[in-house]
């Protein structure tokens, strides 16, 4: 969809793609998620709970605030007034060649 949109001069390069946004939408959610359920535990302290119950408050704005972020940046997109650019990752640690500390090599 967005390979069809003709990119403005001078549109903003985003630093994340719409992914890795979505990615941490859904990590936001799994957190908020596991944090309320730790409010309904019997087996812990009240202060425990009351931590817990304070935490999905800020993981939902913080949730909110993304979704916020990542509607602006596709619809932007969408305009050719901003881009992503998909990088490809180069991990060395899982590469014996680039680090033979790890695997023993000398």
């Amino acid at each position: 969809m967005l390979d069809a949109v003709t990119r403005m001069p001078r549109a903003r390069l985003n630093s994340e793609t719409a992914g890795a946004m979505t990615d941490r939408l859904y990590i936001l959610w799994l957190k908020c998620h596991h944090m309320l359920q730790q409010t309904l535990r019997s087996d812990v302290t009240d202060a425990h709970v009351q931590e817990c119950t304070a935490k999905p408050a800020r993981l939902t704005e913080q949730r909110e605030d993304l979704a916020g972020c990542l509607g602006r940046l596709l619809a932007e997109a969408s305009r050719g007034e901003a881009y992503f650019k998909v990088y490809r990752q180069f991990k060395m640690y899982n590469d014996p060649r680039l680090n033979p500390e790890l695997y023993g090599e000398n």
